[in-house]
């Protein structure tokens, strides 16, 4: 069953924002696709099946960010 959440960042200002959060979320297992948006301030991933969120939350702070919520 795939799963396609839209996560809340803080901390995104610029395209370098958007590519290191993606490259940090693109190696979790399963994540299909990624699309940061720095001026919304969000990340919307495509996965093969429902992810951790705390995985997701550890690969965002590694990138520099702050996740903030999410939304289905």
């Amino acid at each position: 069953m795939s799963s396609t959440i839209t996560y809340t960042v803080s901390g995104m200002s610029c395209g370098h924002c958007e590519k290191a959060i993606s490259e940090e979320i693109s190696a979790l297992t399963g994540v299909t696709e990624v699309a940061a948006d720095a001026q919304a301030g969000t990340v919307t991933v495509s996965s093969a099946a429902p992810l951790d969120e705390e995985q997701v939350r550890a690969a965002i702070d590694e990138a520099g960010y702050e996740l903030v919520g999410h939304s289905a």
